[in-house]
């Protein structure tokens, strides 16, 4: 991503800008998801949601250096904005090549025990403690699947209905988060003259959006939150339809863009817990494809709706409110361990259910 990137500042034409911009993305397109994956299979429960809102504050962090870099750059080449934005890109991936430790849980699950325990060993040294005996458990463990492409993750979640009708429902409300969350961005050049504060409006709401998902995920459950965010972001966006152009529309733009920026952080710490190790990068990669994809038709509603509101503002707060329902279709996972195979997650299930029934029959008895 970084290297495409900075080559990109030395295109010579068009043709060499878009094959370069191609690879870039293409790089791009799993860096978000798997840094999150790893960071948060690197600690446990305690911190995890800390950890995953940490990841999303520097992202907010990066999208707020957008217009100010761009504001910086008004008068000079385009090519600057490039190796300002690629050069320190490519400076992070060498220091996560030296000082990032591989996920324990993973080679756990695809059999690579002795690599687990010295990752973990080398984890401890840096908090000044040994393990040792804690090993033993590690040999005890037998591998699940030794086949670590995509095609044997989705393999694996096809076959399983439980696991099909999670990735659907969680796809699902993604894809209409997306739509919003790439609309509201696209849509900044219509609320005002000045582009810039536009967008830097835009992305300082991204910035609350993390602490409060931070927040939320600590507190309240994941699947109300999805459902009560959606609704808000999608209420927001109706209301942009009657809101005649001004501060209060820009108002409402940005609560609806706030709301979003929230939801995006809960469904991608909500994906995580859905799925186990052995899945959870393909599935979590999934879910941020259908975040993608709902935000391609985002560029052609905001044409349509510059002439009428609710070809934008309308289609989009009803898509949203509407996909965000079926996070009821979804399992609670709040104060959940997160499984390493998909027949521990299947147990684990099994075992919530019993509880359940048991405490319905004790409920009738008394």
């Amino acid at each position: 991503m970084s290297v495409a990137g900075v080559l990109t500042a030395f295109s010579p034409n068009v043709w060499a800008y878009a094959v370069l911009r191609f690879v870039s993305g293409f790089g791009r397109s799993m860096v978000g998801t798997t840094a999150m994956v790893l960071s948060t299979e690197l600690v446990g429960k305690k911190w995890r949601d800390t950890v995953c809102m940490a990841g999303f504050f520097c992202f907010a962090l990066g999208f707020v250096s957008l217009p100010a870099l761009a504001y910086t750059f008004r008068d000079a080449s385009w090519r600057n904005m490039y190796l300002w934005t690629s050069v320190p890109s490519l400076c992070y991936s060498i220091l996560v090549y030296f000082l990032a430790h591989e996920s324990p849980r993973w080679l756990l699950v695809r059999g690579r025990k002795q690599d687990a325990m010295e990752t973990l060993q080398q984890i401890a040294s840096l908090n000044g403690n040994s393990i040792t005996s804690s090993f033993s458990m590690l040999h005890a463990c037998t591998m699940q699947d030794d086949d670590d492409s995509v095609f044997a993750a989705l393999h694996s979640i096809w076959e399983r209905p439980w696991a099909l009708r999670r990735l659907a429902a969680i796809m699902t409300v993604s894809f209409g988060v997306g739509t919003v969350y790439y609309g509201m961005a696209n849509i900044v050049g219509n609320l005002g003259p000045n582009l810039y504060m536009s967008v830097m409006y835009n992305a300082l709401a991204e910035l609350p959006s993390s602490i409060l998902s931070w927040l939320l995920m600590g507190r309240i459950n994941r699947r109300s939150s999805v459902i009560a965010l959606t609704a808000v972001a999608g209420l927001c966006s109706l209301a942009c339809v009657v809101i005649p152009q001004g501060a209060g529309r820009m108002a409402a733009e940005l609560l609806s863009f706030f709301a979003t920026c929230t939801t995006v952080n809960v469904i991608m710490m909500y994906s995580i817990e859905l799925f186990p190790t052995s899945v959870r990068n393909s599935a979590v990669g999934l879910v941020r494809q259908a975040l993608v994809l709902g935000g391609v038709a985002a560029p052609m509603l905001v044409a349509l709706g510059r002439d009428k509101s609710f070809l934008s503002f309308g289609v989009f707060g009803l898509v949203i409110g509407c996909f965000g329902m079926f996070a009821a279709c979804l399992p609670e996972t709040k104060g959940k361990g997160i499984s390493d195979t998909m027949d521990e997650e299947e147990k684990e299930a099994a075992v919530a259910t019993c509880t359940v029934q048991d405490m319905d029959s004790s409920s009738d008895l008394m």
